[in-house]
């Protein structure tokens, strides 16, 4: 079986679990729109303007979203004894790792193409920015937040207070991609110039790529312990 072809079967296999069960889908759903509504009762955006909160409170949605995602994650694997199996199996490692990071990521964006839209009109915002910038800018931060999620969560799962333990380790890691697209969301949203947030985008792309090679070459080891 090529490299590739097992990161899909394990992004498709966990698909199909969520889909199937739906429970993840539909609690990952109510709580991000919770998230929008309660920020939306808690400001007043015909006062504030949305470009100075907006960006933070998409964000939450999106992060804490992720984070369920995240914990769900391996759960699956370790309640049914099935992570010994995958232990066994003849497939590279870092390739269930990458097909974890892909099905999370998934999951996330679905979120994000229900959340953005239902925001705009909340709101009353009328987007101006570039559309193109702004999907590579929750594309680049999305995987970022579930690279270093899912590695964390590799860890957490086998303790005994792993979904406590799994924030207290990620939001610390995570500060500089959230930060980069908080800081990117808010300059896309006010239409400012690309050269404004070109190095907050890079930071993200780089943030992708030390977590993903650095999980790609840890993941052995975090399976083993």
């Amino acid at each position: 079986m090529s490299y590739w072809r097992a990161v899909l079967l394990v992004a498709g296999k966990d698909l199909r679990i969520e889909l199937r069960s739906r429970e993840q889908v539909v609690s990952l759903l109510f709580f991000a729109l919770l998230v929008l509504v309660v920020f939306n009762f808690a400001f007043d955006f015909t006062v504030i303007d949305f470009v100075t909160l907006g960006p933070g409170v998409l964000w939450v949605a999106f992060i804490f979203s992720g984070v369920l995602a995240i914990n769900r994650s391996f759960q699956n694997e370790r309640e049914q004894e099935r992570i010994q199996g995958i232990l066994l199996a003849p497939i590279d490692r870092s390739a269930f790792y990458l097909g974890k990071v892909a099905a999370t990521v998934l999951f996330m964006t679905a979120i994000e193409a229900i959340l953005v839209p239902i925001a705009v009109v909340m709101f009353n915002f009328r987007f101006s920015g570039r559309i193109a910038l702004t999907i590579l800018a929750l594309a680049l931060n999305t995987v970022g937040f579930a690279a270093v999620g899912t590695l964390f969560s590799a860890m957490t799962t086998r303790t005994r207070r792993g979904d406590l333990l799994l924030p207290l380790l990620l939001f610390p890691a995570a500060v500089p991609v959230a930060l980069a697209a908080v800081k990117t969301t808010t300059h896309l949203l006010a239409g400012r110039p690309f050269e404004r947030y070109a190095s907050w985008i890079a930071l993200s792309a780089a943030y992708d790529l030390i977590f993903l090679a650095a999980a790609v070459l840890l993941f052995d080891y975090v399976l083993e312990e």
